[in-house]
């Protein structure tokens, strides 16, 4: 990232955690820091609209309209905004929700303080954060029907999708494309609509369930 600074946007209504994560980004010196919050779910969009975030950080347990309506709207309206999923809630089911509602990372809310700084910068920099388990979830919950999905792309499809499921990074991609970062976030994005993904890590999911990630490591060996 450099000397870049990453901006951050807060959607919570619990006024200490909010103090406490702008004190934790003001005192790390790690480049990050909080540019606007709010502790009304339905402000998040606007929020986001004026700030002009990297990323937007959603807790899921808000008052109506509540922590998943946030994250489909700030996806919809802003959908290069980055979007990481907080929760104290041990619902497995409502942090699937969360990401099938577009978020691109989750982490619980038991997490250290400063367990977030590297989930926020990898985030910015293209990547998924979703702990072990709640991946695996994912990918045992999808109902999609996803065998026929790889036989509809082409070769540069298949290859992108392949690289978007190993974790690849914007940077990656863009370097691997000889594109700009830019080109190659809209590349993603297309992508993730053709193949009807939400986000990076159900696309993975689609990826497993389809074969692709077995025919990649058979390309690999090759």
């Amino acid at each position: 990232m450099g000397t870049a600074v990453v901006d951050i946007v807060l959607v919570d209504d619990h006024p200490l955690f909010t103090r406490g994560l702008r004190l934790l980004l003001a005192a790390a010196g790690e480049g990050v820091r909080m540019v606007g919050s709010t502790a009304d779910a339905a402000m998040a969009v606007d929020l986001v609209r004026r700030h002009h975030p990297d990323v937007a950080v959603l807790d899921l347990a808000m008052p109506p309209p509540g922590g998943h309506a946030a994250i489909r709207a700030v996806k919809r309206a802003h959908p290069a905004v980055r979007v990481l999923a907080l929760s104290g809630l041990t619902d497995e089911h409502q942090r699937l929700e969360a990401l099938r509602a577009g978020a691109d990372g989750f982490l619980p809310k038991t997490s250290e303080p400063e367990d977030l700084l590297h989930p926020l910068m990898a985030l910015v920099q293209g990547y998924s954060v979703v702990p072990a388990e709640l991946l695996r979830g994912l990918v045992d919950a999808s109902d999609r029907p996803a065998g026929g999905l790889v036989d509809e792309l082409d070769d540069e499809q298949r290859r992108l999708w392949l690289a978007v499921a190993r974790g690849d990074s914007t940077d990656a991609i863009a370097d691997e494309w000889i594109v700009s970062q830019r080109t190659a976030k809209r590349m993603v994005a297309a992508l993730l609509r053709r193949i009807g993904a939400r986000n990076r890590i159900e696309a993975a999911a689609l990826a497993g369930r389809s074969g692709l990630l077995d025919d990649g490591l058979r390309d690999r060996e090759v």
